[in-house]
């Protein structure tokens, strides 16, 4: 009866607080939790060993957050925060277009940057050394599983479980704009955020855009993880040889830079575009048959 009324007590002192820390707090809780594991299975296990057992840690890690496993109870509520409904063939092939458009748009913007300001190279690398030290095969296995992590857990965390009771709360802008925030504020433990706080914020408003549009956190997973992808082999290792150029004011304006620009420039439209062609109104459809099938 004590552990009972006690129960009842915590629930109640968390629902007395504003939804918007409730929801902060939560999204942050569900995606550390996913990255801890794997930071946990690297510094025990020699690499690449540590994936198998991640394999399986985000499949269970998944099936819980979507609530396919784990109490019935908030079962619901979980595939909810999960944003866990079916898309249709035309909403995936747009979702899909965007997300890798979202990829080309971020390592542009990288690259217009390190071409304006001297590329930073001790402090994005720093985090990462342990990468430098592994044979270049093991390398990329780790470097692969930990962009998927980041991809799975940032997702279901902050689109997720962040974002979408903002949304039911506040609206799409204001839960795209305090997840962002929130989003780019804990990258601050990272020694290479300093210098591409916008970046962060401004990739974040892309994947907050996706996963509202879409209906779905799948798409913003696939190319939060690609990009993650070209951000741990280029930016934050030399696994790839790093990124090696001067700015435009020691070569001149040269063609990189220029098709750089260009590649940002029709990635924001053909994303815009993609997102805009999302239909709402068969999506909101889908949303009504999963929720009469108890499975939203």
């Amino acid at each position: 009866m004590k552990q009972a009324n006690f129960s009842d007590q915590v629930a109640n002192a968390w629902n007395r607080l504003p939804l918007i820390t409730r929801a902060v707090l939560t999204g942050f809780l569900v995606s550390s939790v996913g990255i801890a594991v794997w930071t946990v299975l690297l510094s025990v296990m020699p690499a690449p060993w540590p994936v198998l057992p991640m394999i399986i840690a985000l499949i269970a890690y998944c099936k819980f957050f979507n609530g396919r496993i784990g109490p019935k109870k908030g079962m619901e509520l979980k595939r909810f925060h999960f944003r866990a409904i079916k898309l249709s063939p035309s909403v995936w092939k747009w979702s899909i277009t965007a997300a890798i458009f979202f990829v080309a748009i971020v390592q542009a913007s990288f690259v217009i940057t390190f071409r304006l300001i001297d590329f930073p190279a001790d402090k994005f690398t720093a985090d990462y050394k342990i990468l430098d030290s592994l044979p270049v095969w093991i390398a990329w296995v780790v470097l692969i599983m930990g962009s998927i992590v980041a991809g799975i857990c940032e997702e279901v965390g902050f689109r997720g479980y962040m974002q979408v009771p903002l949304e039911k709360k506040y609206g799409p802008v204001a839960a795209i704009v305090i997840t962002s925030i929130v989003f780019m504020l804990i990258h601050l433990s990272h020694s290479w955020a300093r210098p591409i706080l916008p970046h962060i914020f401004f990739a974040s408003v892309l994947l907050g855009i996706l996963a509202w549009k879409s209906g779905s956190i799948i798409p913003g997973i696939i190319g939060h993880s690609i990009l993650d992808i070209f951000d741990y082999s280029i930016w934050w290792s030399d696994i790839t040889g790093g990124f090696k150029m001067q700015t435009i004011f020691k070569t001149g304006i040269d063609l990189n830079f220029i098709v750089c620009c260009l590649v940002f420039i029709l990635g924001l439209f053909v994303f815009s575009r993609s997102v805009g062609m999302i239909k709402r109104n068969s999506l909101n459809k889908l949303q009504t048959q999963d929720r009469s099938a108890g499975l939203y």
